[in-house]
């Protein structure tokens, strides 16, 4: 181990989420400044050819080429992979470029994946759509069920793709189980984390191989960048990467930086997030006008007690459905003031959309009834606001129901 290495393990060992976010990276990169660099270049100098042809037979080389690797990349990879318990992680220009860039690394034709009947709506059309025509078979199996998963199992499934909480319904999936099932047959598992965060939950801690976040959302935290981090062990992050820079789905170093610097912050913010979504959706379901609320931090939620075992807060997002239909709920939703009718989710600000309405635009009707969205189904993802400020706000916009 050189002194760097003995430094960065030193340091690091037995620290805490709120000072690894901050202190995760600090010899990554040994420029002496204290706020981070932004490396904006697309390209790297070698000094000589020997170094050059080092530098280009380097797998994730932070400094011969951007698409390849850069130096705030590998800022935000070491964090996420302290985050997220695995060896290392790749960053991606989106969250479904690092969805479609690891399902595409992992299968071939002839292989078989089960999925889940809901998914993020990209995610659902990987499946449904492109996956099928390239000759991979998909199996869509109900998360809540884990029997549906072992039945669904055949001698060529290569891969099982989760996402739990599930967008937008918060249907969890059993992860250990799923792990239990996978394992003993070198069944690969990929888990989408981006509702839960890895402050709410570490599914490679469950046995997951490959944890995918949309940092889009509570990672980055401001609505102000568009990334995706893949965190995962050396060997199959090599893998991926081979993938990444044939697609391309490149994250800018500007981007990198933003979401550094979100990730800096993120436990303090979900620690907030978490108990006002808590708090309004305990309000919800005290207001006559709302048909049921959707949160596994309800003792309601089917899945509480799973939610209990595998998560350590609950999130931001709370599904409800308002009484009445679709003109009802869009009533509601234009009437609130705080939140953004938009999409996206994991802010500083709450944000609001009613799902049928989003989701229509993009899925077929056969699509939006297998995921389960009804026609009064709202998505609110709770922010930083005082918790009062939005139940006043939510109070009010349901009198017009």
């Amino acid at each position: 181990m050189n002194k760097r290495d003995h430094r960065e393990a030193r340091n690091l060992e037995g620290l805490r989420t709120e000072t690894l976010v901050i202190h995760g990276d600090d010899w990554v990169i040994d420029d002496r400044t204290v706020a981070p660099a932004i490396y904006y270049t697309a390209t790297f100098r070698a000094h000589n050819s020997r170094e050059f042809a080092e530098m280009a037979g380097t797998p994730r080389h932070p400094r011969y080429y951007t698409r390849y690797g850069n130096p705030v990349h590998e800022r935000v990879a070491k964090i996420m992979a302290e985050l997220e318990g695995t060896e290392t992680a790749l960053v991606t220009g989106s969250g479904m470029g690092a969805i479609a860039t690891t399902i595409l690394t992992l299968v071939s034709a002839g292989d078989h994946v089960i999925a889940q009947t809901r998914h993020y709506m990209s995610t659902a059309k990987i499946m449904d759509e492109m996956l099928p025509r390239f000759g991979v078979e998909v199996t869509l199996v109900e998360q809540a069920d884990i029997n549906a998963f072992a039945e669904a199992i055949r001698p060529n499934t290569k891969l099982i793709m989760v996402e739990t909480p599930a967008n937008p319904t918060l249907v969890l999936t059993d992860l250990a189980a799923v792990v239990e099932l996978a394992r003993p047959r070198g069944i690969i598992v990929v888990a989408d984390n981006t509702f839960a965060s890895p402050i709410n939950q570490r599914p490679h801690d469950l046995g997951v191989d490959v944890v995918i976040h949309s940092a889009t959302k509570y990672l980055g935290g401001h609505h102000d960048l568009t990334a995706g981090v893949i965190c995962t062990s050396k060997e199959l992050a090599e893998r991926i990467w081979q993938t990444h820079i044939s697609i391309g789905s490149v994250l800018s170093p500007m981007d990198a930086w933003l979401l550094l610097r979100g990730l800096r912050t993120l436990p303090v913010r979900m620690e907030r997030i978490n108990a006002n979504a808590l708090a309004l959706a305990e309000f919800l379901e005290e207001q006559p006008q709302v048909e049921r609320v959707y949160y596994p931090g309800l003792p309601s939620h089917p899945q509480h007690e799973l939610a209990k075992r595998q998560m350590r807060g609950f999130g931001a997002v709370i599904a409800f459905a308002i009484k009445g239909g679709y003109e009802e709920t869009q009533r509601f939703v234009s009437a609130l003031k705080l939140p953004p009718n938009a999409v996206s989710l994991g802010g500083v600000d709450s944000l609001v959309v009613h799902t049928a309405a989003m989701w229509e635009g993009v899925m077929t009707e056969e699509q939006m009834k297998t995921a389960g969205i009804p026609a009064n189904f709202v998505r609110f993802s709770v922010g930083l606001e005082h918790i009062d400020d939005l139940k006043a706000d939510v109070w009010q916009a349901l009198q017009v129901v």
